[in-house]
């Protein structure tokens, strides 16, 4: 999750499955959009998607996807480090919950792998 206008570095790129340009703020991003875009169980993928009417603020959701049945997917990237920190906790509880309500159950987190 970012906040709506996050002015950190940015990597534009085309992808194949993504109507707009997508825009990757992170190593962890980066990865799991190439992942994304090999997966034949994805159809369509969108990045860094509003979150209307959260109660914390303006934030985005990292990817949601659509899979090739149809239904939605929704995936967060956060470092390991921030993980459990209240801040990225409370942000995470919101996009699940906001998701949920819009009827969204495969919803999960992309974590960089233990070093």
């Amino acid at each position: 999750m970012r906040k709506k206008n996050f002015k950190g570095r940015c990597e534009k790129r085309v992808l194949g499955k993504c109507a707009e340009v997508c825009r990757t703020y992170d190593a962890i991003q980066y990865a799991y959009a190439d992942l994304l875009q090999a997966s034949d169980a994805i159809k369509e993928i969108r990045c860094n998607v509003l979150l209307d009417g959260l109660e914390v603020g303006e934030y985005t959701s990292d990817f949601v996807c659509t899979k090739a049945d149809g239904d939605l997917m929704v995936r967060e990237c956060v470092f390991r480090k921030f993980l459990m920190k209240p801040l990225t906790v409370k942000l995470l509880d919101a996009s699940r919950d906001y998701w949920l309500r819009h009827g969204v159950t495969d919803w999960g987190v992309v974590i960089d792998e233990e070093v």
